[in-house]
């Protein structure tokens, strides 16, 4: 990977704070990144990556400032990304807030996790827990017994403190899956996936191992047994503390937990998804007078599931004005900032229908601009529900002290990317 240097500037390119971890390249280089970047904004070029003669600026923007990395090597640009990404993560951890204020504030404490999160240009502990064990934000008190460096971070479990107790020994699962689904105007599905994700709360004592079994198709096929639903899943990415090799021999997700809460994996499943809330609109646009909505909404689901804080946009013309709507369940709301009606549903039921009806009033004298024609979106969130079929069958958490465990199981279904196109 090998970074050079890493940046962090304000909106103007001025440096708030930098830290040199080769010296191979002029830390004055960086007065050349602000202007290349205006520069390739204005010719429409905008790319992740500028380059200055043989140095190459590595940038992401988050709120107020910009963070950037130099390298004149040919450095694995995705690593370098993942990086700057994860440093946003841990600032945020301990600021709450990151913005040109949140860094003028603790300059201190982000020299010392520039120091701590990369060492010669390689990342080095990046887990904001551990971090926060021996870098604190409290004043410097001089104390002989704090001075020495944990040694999570020189274990091979560098995720998990030692001797961590807990009254109660449980570890929360949460299987959340979100739907991506683009429907045409004629009413097909031109693309749909699910992304998912297991999350963990753990709150276990000791060293903990724990095993976690889902039903994977390449592990029922690998030992024989093909009852009941199974999925595959794409694109697995894991925690660090997962063992990877054990996974690629015999699939079984083996690991030492972090304490708290984590991400364990992540997944994609390429499948064809029925959109779980199909919308059906009808917009008539009469020139110089008004427009009439018709959006009727049906939940495509299981009858026993009930869909949470539903969520339906339906775009309106930017010139439109006099709102008027009827609901047969929720409220409607004109956001003119947004050229959108939102109609909200608190509760909605698995097999049920409901119509919104909306009328805008449109000025005399029509807009000249052509106007695009945006989607209407949903948001949903439906509890106790995987669309995919994905299932926890066990998760065993072996101690050496021989502990009982509770672990408790969770399934979320929600509105990823989810888009209609209409008509007009």
């Amino acid at each position: 990977m090998s970074v050079s240097a890493v940046f962090v500037l304000d909106l103007k390119g001025k440096v708030l704070i930098c830290r040199n971890y080769k010296g191979d390249v002029d830390m004055a280089e960086i007065d050349h990144f602000m202007p290349l970047l205006m520069q390739h904004e204005e010719e429409g070029l905008i790319c992740p990556v500028v380059s200055h003669g043989n140095v190459h600026f590595m940038w992401i923007k988050h709120s107020n400032l910009f963070l950037v990395s130099t390298t004149n090597k040919n450095s694995n640009a995705s690593l370098v990304y993942s990086f700057l990404y994860k440093l946003v993560e841990v600032f945020t951890e301990y600021f709450k807030e990151l913005e040109e204020e949140s860094i003028q504030d603790n300059f201190v404490v982000v020299y010392e996790l520039l120091d701590e999160l990369m060492d010669f240009g390689f990342p080095q502990t990046t887990d904001s827990k551990i971090l926060q064990e021996y870098i604190t934000q409290e004043g410097a008190k001089l104390e002989v017994a704090k001075s020495k460096v944990p040694t999570t971070v020189t274990n091979a479990v560098s995720w998990r403190s030692e001797g961590i107790k807990y009254k109660k020994n449980e570890v929360f699962i949460d299987v959340i899956e979100s739907i991506n689904v683009l429907v045409n105007a004629n009413g097909s599905v031109m693309s749909s996936d699910i992304v998912g994700s297991i999350k963990l709360k753990t709150m276990l004592s000791g060293m903990p191992e724990l095993r976690l079994g889902l039903n994977d198709r390449v592990l029922f096929a690998l030992t024989g047994r093909d009852k009941g639903k199974t999925v595959v899943m794409e694109d697995v990415k894991f925690h660090q503390c997962v063992r990877l090799s054990r996974f690629e021999s015999d699939r079984t997700i083996s690991f030492i937990p972090p304490d708290g809460e984590s991400e364990l994996m992540s997944y994609r499943i390429n499948t064809h998804v029925k959109p779980l809330i199909w919308i059906e609109s009808v917009i008539e646009k009469f020139s110089h007078s008004r427009v009439e909505i018709m959006v009727k909404a049906k939940g495509q689901f299981k009858k026993q599931s009930v869909a949470n804080n539903v969520e339906v946009r339906v775009p309106v013309p930017s010139d439109a004005d006099s709102p008027k709507f009827k609901t047969s369940t929720g409220n409607a709301k004109y956001v003119p900032e947004k050229n959108q009606v939102v109609w909200t549903i608190k509760s909605f039921p698995g097999g049920k229908e409901f119509l919104m009806r909306a009328h805008f009033g449109l000025p005399s004298v029509e807009n000249e601009e052509l106007e695009g024609k945006p989607p209407i979106t949903v948001k949903f969130e439906i509890p106790y529900f995987t669309v995919s079929g994905i299932q926890v069958r066990y998760m065993k958490i072996i101690e050496k002290s021989g502990y009982q465990a509770l672990p408790w199981v969770r399934y979320i279904t929600q509105s990823g990317d989810y888009q209609l196109r209409t008509n007009t």
